[in-house]
């Protein structure tokens, strides 16, 4: 069982291409959502909703705003970024069957949120939870997932009609593709890379942070 766990775990995948376009079988959704909805959260508060996109025009609309938005990326870059940059598709929101927007409501359960009070974007965390129990599930059940974020909210609320005080955290492409890559895409197109293990761990104290193209002063004897 632990070891099926960690195979979905390395599988995972964000997928920019690749969908098939298949609708998804309601059951599968379902355990997918139910799995979502299974996140811890602050204060029990489950400060998250699931917007299922499935309309054309809708997703036709996004992903002309998502086009706006990578070309303003795609400007404050130079050289080699640029081309690399321009090598990375993000065709997820016409290609996958269904769009999946998932929102974080600050009012649920509030004032009082029980371990909020310190830490305010503590319901945000666990919004992010939940997203990441959704795409676990997913690629359990052999889907893929797309993290959109070139988007800005107030064009995403208006669309979806979401409140102004709720915010829209993620846009998920969601659906059966074609393979799950073995490498991730950013890493596959020299975009970034891993970084090892022993460089994130740190004992005791923090000890610096290392920035790209600075040596590694960290080993694996760090994790201790």
């Amino acid at each position: 069982m632990s070891e099926e766990f960690y195979r979905v775990l390395h599988r995972r995948r964000d997928v920019r291409a690749e969908f098939t376009g298949e609708p998804i079988e309601q059951d599968v959704l379902t355990r997918v959502l139910a799995a979502a909805h299974a996140a811890p959260s602050v204060g029990l508060t489950q400060p998250w909703d699931f917007v299922l996109v499935r309309d054309p025009e809708t997703r036709r609309a996004f992903a002309e705003h998502v086009h706006r938005e990578r070309e303003t990326f795609a400007a404050t870059l130079d050289g080699e970024r640029a081309r690399t940059f321009a090598r990375i598709r993000i065709e997820g929101v016409r290609e996958a069957s269904l769009g999946i927007v998932v929102t974080y409501d600050p009012d649920r359960g509030a004032p009082a949120v029980l371990g909020r009070h310190a830490i305010a974007d503590a319901g945000l965390y666990s919004v992010c939870l939940a997203i990441q129990n959704l795409w676990l599930a997913a690629t359990a059940e052999g889907l893929g997932v797309g993290w959109v974020s070139f988007y800005r909210e107030p064009f995403l609320r208006e669309l979806l009609g979401i409140p102004d005080r709720v915010r829209p955290v993620a846009w998920l492409c969601v659906g059966p593709v074609r393979a799950l890559a073995d490498t991730p895409d950013l890493e596959r197109h020299g975009w970034r890379h891993r970084r090892p293990l022993a460089e994130a761990v740190h004992v005791e104290r923090f000890r610096g942070s290392r920035h790209d193209g600075e040596p590694s002063s960290g080993g694996p004897s760090a994790i201790g």
